[in-house]
């Protein structure tokens, strides 16, 4: 009996033992993680919109009389100077006609100063010569007139720009009117892209009437950013309702005439944010498509967070919901951790923190 009674009493004393190295051993597997707090700069944040890529001035260049084209004096895609010839329209019919009314001119002319002399007499009345007067205005008229037809034969540049398609050939009838080509002035672009209803009442918020100076940049089609940098100068008066988008316009000089109308590309606009609140992306985690981080409260336990991300910029995220400045973040184990969960943490200054990301990813 008693020897029962010392084997029980040493199994009890096992088991006591066991259940102490346990508790020591759960105590010892308490992790320490690395954590830090979140900081607050003045950053921006770059926007992207696709634009649409205008010169400055685009025109089609038009026939403005009736006539054979008799030649054409340039060519697809050159670059034309302004005053340059460019078209000419059979000018014969135009040629006569500007003869005849000279010939009726000069009778005119003739027969008010035969007219003149006779007033001059007393001979004819005053409303004679004043009807003779009449009539060789009407010949002068006529004869600017013929000039003026004459004149629009010949189809010079109205400025400096390149030419597009030429839209006629050589002995091609054309009609008043009739399209001729088009004509591009690219020495500035108009560059238009739509802005969200949202991002536009920040920019008026933070721009004044008189702040037209605001600068973008453009990525062109091949991904290079252009070596101008753009104003905004415009926005126009009414919302698009159904997209909920309004039309902003950027000018840029275009010196080294690369950009030409009708390309794409798109605009990058730097939009500021006064002392934000920043954390590392790698604190962040998504459930359901909501973000959440991991504080650790007073008590050393771990407390699931969710948060409202505003931007995102390299290695951190702008934070404008459910953080203070003083909580501590978790940065590290997230996968493996739960909330409630009690850890021990490396707390590290955010400054350091932001520093080995950018190194790590360099």
């Amino acid at each position: 009996m008693i020897t029962k009674i010392a084997i029980l009493l040493g199994l009890i004393t096992l088991l006591l033992t066991a259940c102490d190295r346990e508790k020591v051993e759960k105590h010892e597997e308490i992790p320490t993680l690395e954590a830090t707090t979140p900081f607050r700069e003045d950053t921006s944040v770059t926007k992207e919109y696709v634009c649409q890529i205008h010169a400055i001035r685009h025109i089609e260049v038009r026939a403005l009389e009736r006539g054979y084209l008799q030649t054409i004096f340039v060519d697809e895609g050159q670059t034309i100077s302004k005053g340059q010839p460019m078209f000419k329209i059979m000018p014969n019919i135009y040629q006569a006609e500007l003869l005849k009314a000279q010939a009726e001119a000069s009778t005119m002319n003739i027969e008010y100063l035969n007219t003149k002399g006779l007033a001059d007499q007393n001979i004819v009345s005053p409303n004679e010569l004043a009807l003779a007067k009449a009539k060789l205005d009407k010949a002068s008229a006529e004869v600017k007139m013929a000039e003026t037809h004459l004149g629009f034969t010949n189809i010079n540049a109205p400025f400096d720009g390149i030419m597009d398609h030429l839209a006629v050939r050589n002995g091609s009838l054309l009609d008043e009117g009739s399209l001729l080509t088009t004509l591009s002035d690219i020495s500035k672009l108009w560059v238009y892209f739509n802005v969200p209803e949202a991002e536009y009442l920040d920019y008026k918020m933070h721009n004044s009437e008189d702040d037209r100076t605001r600068k973008v940049k453009l990525r062109m089609a091949n991904g290079q950013v252009f070596n101008q940098s753009g104003v905004i100068e415009t926005i126009e008066a009414d919302f698009d309702n159904s997209a909920g988008n309004i039309e902003f316009r950027a000018t840029f000089s275009n010196p080294d005439k690369l950009l030409r109308h009708g390309e794409t590309g798109t605009i990058l606009m730097l939009k500021p944010y006064k002392n934000a609140m920043l954390i590392p992306q790698k604190a962040v985690f998504e459930i359901m498509d909501k973000n959440y981080v991991y504080i650790i409260n007073n008590e050393g336990k771990l407390e699931q967070r969710l948060i409202k991300i505003e931007a995102d910029i390299p290695h951190m995220f702008i934070v404008n919901e459910g953080l203070k400045d003083d909580d501590k973040i978790l940065l590290e184990g997230l996968r493996k951790v739960h909330s409630g969960e009690e850890v021990k943490i490396d707390l590290k200054p955010a400054e350091k923190v932001r520093s080995e990301l950018e190194l790590y990813t360099e």
